[in-house]
């Protein structure tokens, strides 16, 4: 009795953890959405984009998949590419970095709570993200091009 006491006092400490920092943070991003901070921080992001390959359609969809994780962000992408505002090349591009690099804020502090480094956490899951998706694009690129090639 007194080990399921134990791990029923230790699993609602983690919720609790866990709780102290999503909440605020969903708090906040949810406020900035609806002031459309964030319609204006893509627009920041976007020249940034193209060198990985990202058309600035994709730079929205991004930053929501980095900030509020991959569920919201494949919910942002989803609705672009209905519109017609992503390619298939930025659909391709938008999964793989948010694949290897998303909901950056939670993410950190959740890990950075059990005791990782969040500066190194944040800095490898972003260098990765950038160099994968730069190589995915280049070779994209280059296939597109030779596609086109024989197709002439």
């Amino acid at each position: 009795m007194e080990t399921i006491l134990s791990i029923g006092m230790g699993s609602l400490r983690l919720i609790w953890d866990v709780a102290v920092i999503v909440i605020p943070i969903m708090l906040v991003l949810e406020i900035l959405k609806d002031l459309k901070w964030l319609d204006i921080a893509a627009g920041w992001l976007a020249p940034a984009l193209g060198k990985i390959h990202l058309s600035r359609a994709a730079a929205l969809p991004l930053l929501v998949g980095l900030v509020f994780g991959i569920a919201y962000g494949a919910g942002v992408i989803i609705a672009a590419a209905r519109e017609g505002e992503l390619s298939r090349k930025d659909l391709h591009l938008l999964s793989i970095f948010l694949v290897l690099n998303h909901a950056i804020i939670e993410d950190t502090l959740l890990f950075a709570r059990i005791g990782a480094s969040g500066w190194l956490l944040l800095t490898a899951r972003t260098v990765m993200a950038i160099i994968v998706t730069w190589m995915v694009g280049k070779w994209l690129l280059k296939e597109e091009q030779s596609w086109e090639n024989s197709s002439m």
